[in-house]
């Protein structure tokens, strides 16, 4: 039986705020998500995308070296994770340096430690965060479930194709918010 991990990435607030019209529907549905895993007992990791102060992580990459001063650091308010999905004390909060959720972070440690072998991936964007992690995840043999309205991307097109089309071809299950919520209801009957 598969031991699982709720990854909830790159909800931070100057991310939510890109997507206009997230806060409605999107940050409320997925903060439903995280309580029914926290119910079920399935471990919530959240994933946040940061830098040290003066971000030399950042200097020889194109996409984040073009980021304003101080933008995902510690003193950036905007870094902070939303309200919506923040974490509890004691779940995990890992800090990434690229697109991936394991690319310059400590998630592979973090999950092996909890003896976790299938990952439910949430997040924004569908083709950034959440493709990166999905490859890296199947590369390093976890399991991996998709929650096609617990994931977001600014073009609505590339995210139907990934939702539809590779994610499933890549070995992942996709499925909503609602249907995962009530598969863990019924493991826990």
């Amino acid at each position: 039986m598969p031991n699982p991990a709720l990854l909830v990435m790159d909800l931070q607030k100057g991310i939510v705020e890109r997507v206009p019209g997230l806060e409605a529907e999107f940050t409320p549905r997925l903060a439903r998500a995280i309580a029914a895993a926290r119910g079920a007992g399935v471990p919530v990791v959240h994933v946040v995308v940061g830098f040290r102060d003066g971000r030399p992580e950042t200097r020889s990459s194109p996409l984040f070296g073009a980021l304003l001063d101080g933008a995902f650091t510690s003193s950036d308010p905007k870094a902070a994770i939303h309200d919506d999905v923040a974490p509890r004390p004691g779940e995990a909060v890992v800090t990434k340096k690229r697109i991936s959720a394991f690319t310059g972070s400590d998630l592979d440690l973090v999950l092996r430690g909890g003896r976790i072998d299938h990952l439910v991936l949430t997040g924004l964007s569908t083709s950034g965060v959440v493709l990166s992690t999905a490859r890296r995840a199947t590369d390093l043999d976890f399991g991996l479930t998709v929650l096609s309205d617990g994931c977001a991307d600014p073009d609505p097109e590339v995210h139907r194709v990934l939702t539809e089309k590779v994610f499933p071809h890549q070995g992942a299950t996709v499925t909503t918010v609602d249907s995962w919520i009530a598969g863990l209801a019924r493991t826990d009957a």
